[in-house]
């Protein structure tokens, strides 16, 4: 019964949230601090709603102060939510073009400012990463990407794509990694409290002076760091309970 009323009430506020995000965005089309506004449109009222309670150590997100290429874990559906709250200023997110369907929620995505990939169409989603390049270099702006490609339902890190990296060696940019605790296959939404989700914000990995011959060893690097990350946010939520 919990777990119906709380889709119902998720189903209103996904409408209401991208109403007000739309209008957000017709008063101020594209602006780079949209998905920010937006990220916890989403994301503030959600976290009661699913009964999710959510830990962030994310202060060094929060203050970067130059453009980077932002990676993250991507477990579900449900990061909408859970990572909309750390959205920093200025940071716009790549998603697939089929996105801009969505009733609400597309067109919101692309007022926002987002960049939207044609991923069956390699002209076009090459010339899509070409403009992000420019973006981080030239437009004070961030860009954020699940890094893994797609959701691994909590079953571990997938392997890495490569287009954030070679952005972020691009465009001379550092990577900057956060990371959210495994909960899409512990959550209990039948439950008052049904998930409990460490997020962390990572150092910051330098791309100064690498190249693409650098490619594999930059991924190799940041996914050991989230992987070790992700395994002590896991720890620590087993010892707490």
């Amino acid at each position: 019964m919990l777990y119906l009323l709380r889709m119902l009430l998720m189903s209103l506020h996904f409408i209401v949230a991208g109403m007000i995000g739309i209008l957000i965005g017709l008063c101020r089309p594209f602006n780079p601090d949209n998905s920010r506004l937006c990220g916890r449109l989403y994301s503030l009222p959600a976290m009661p709603i699913l009964g999710f309670k959510v830990r962030a150590e994310i202060k060094g997100l929060l203050e970067h102060q130059r453009s980077c290429v932002i990676v993250a874990n991507h477990q579900s559906n449900y990061d909408l939510f859970v990572f909309g709250r750390a959205v920093p200023a200025r940071t716009v997110t790549i998603g697939k073009k089929s996105l801009k369907w969505i009733p609400f929620f597309g067109q919101l995505f692309w007022l926002a400012g987002n960049v939207l990939i044609d991923r069956g169409n390699a002209q076009r989603a090459k010339k899509a990463m070409l403009t992000t390049t420019d973006t981080l270099q030239h437009k004070d702006t961030s860009i954020w990407v699940f890094v893994e490609g797609t959701r691994n339902k909590g079953r571990g890190l997938l392997p890495f794509k490569k287009g954030a990296f070679q952005m972020a060696i691009n465009a001379g940019v550092p990577i900057l990694p956060v990371c959210v605790s495994t909960y899409s296959n512990h959550m209990r939404l039948n439950n008052w409290h049904s998930a409990e989700v460490l997020m962390r914000s990572l150092e910051p990995i330098s791309t100064t002076g690498l190249t693409q011959n650098d490619l594999p060893a930059l991924i190799e690097q940041c996914r050991n760091k989230m992987l070790a990350c992700i395994e002590e946010l896991d720890k620590e939520l087993m010892s707490r309970s």
